[in-house]
């Protein structure tokens, strides 16, 4: 694949401490002067919250089968087990946030299984704070000022929220890194059936309990494959949990709609969040 020339700027920001239950992150980015083409949103163990700079970002195809095409100023996503497409012109200019489940409880108000893998604008959820965000974020300069803001107006919105132990555990194990976590073993430690941890983790977060375990995998094989210098995929593939590179291959044609090979040539917009240290708000 031919070189593309083109500058990235960006930062990883980290929310003010009484936010980084429902918050994990910030990462603003700036890239600019790429070739027009398009990039693939991976699934994760937490929700998508965008507030784009300068431009919308334009979606073709959702990770929900029935969504039209859109664009969007700000969105929010729930936990989906398949890919989002987004068109770019060679430049995309933002903040995305990674929220954590209890995060949409606290400061949406709904369980993640309210959004699903549908996108909505931010503002069905979030209110007339959604539009004070992008008003704000696009007239500010500077990383940590962003950031600031980030951090004000989400304070403002915290309602306290109250989840079951045993549901907040079996969410902790099926997304932490252990490799060998199995969900028969989470509803044993947590003393549910199997049936009872299944209907109860669907309705809270939109997924089941295994595809939280195949998300959480795939999330830490797409970290180590985001390195500059990734390792080989052998390595990937058993580090993270999968049987073998075969079983990663297939597991990534269905998460992010190619196996990992074929992401690493077509992705040209640069990791840049990976190489950046994080920075607090002003």
């Amino acid at each position: 694949m031919e070189a593309v020339a083109g500058v990235s700027e960006g930062a990883s920001g980290i929310p003010d401490p009484r936010l980084r239950a429902y918050v994990r992150g910030y990462e603003g980015y700036l890239l600019r002067d790429f070739a027009p083409g398009t990039h693939v949103g991976m699934p994760g163990t937490g929700l998508t919250v965008i507030v784009t700079i300068d431009e919308p970002l334009d979606v073709p195809i959702s990770s929900h089968p029935e969504q039209a095409p859109a664009s969007w100023d700000t969105l929010a996503s729930g936990l989906t087990v398949r890919p989002t497409l987004i068109a770019h012109n060679g430049f995309q200019h933002g903040i995305q946030l990674d929220m954590t489940p209890l995060g949409c409880r606290a400061l949406f108000g709904v369980p993640t299984a309210a959004l699903g893998s549908w996108i909505v604008d931010l503002s069905d959820v979030f209110g007339p704070g959604a539009r004070e965000l992008w008003e704000r974020l696009s007239i500010t300069g500077g990383w940590p000022e962003r950031f600031g803001i980030l951090d004000e107006i989400l304070l403002r919105r915290i309602a306290p929220v109250h989840w079951d132990a045993e549901l907040a555990r079996a969410w902790e194990l099926l997304s932490g890194p252990d490799p060998a976590v199995r969900v028969a073993a989470v509803a044993d430690e947590i003393g549910w059936s199997r049936r009872h941890l299944g209907n109860r983790f669907t309705a809270e977060f939109g997924v089941t309990p295994k595809d939280l375990v195949r998300i959480a995998r795939f999330e830490r094989s797409h970290r180590m494959l985001r390195r500059p210098v990734p390792p080989p995929l052998a390595e990937v593939a058993i580090s993270t949990g999968y049987y073998d590179q075969a079983h990663m291959a297939r597991e990534w044609r269905e998460l992010a709609g190619m196996p990992p090979s074929v992401w690493r040539e077509r992705e040209v917009f640069p990791f840049v969040q990976d190489q950046l240290e994080p920075q607090a708000g002003g």
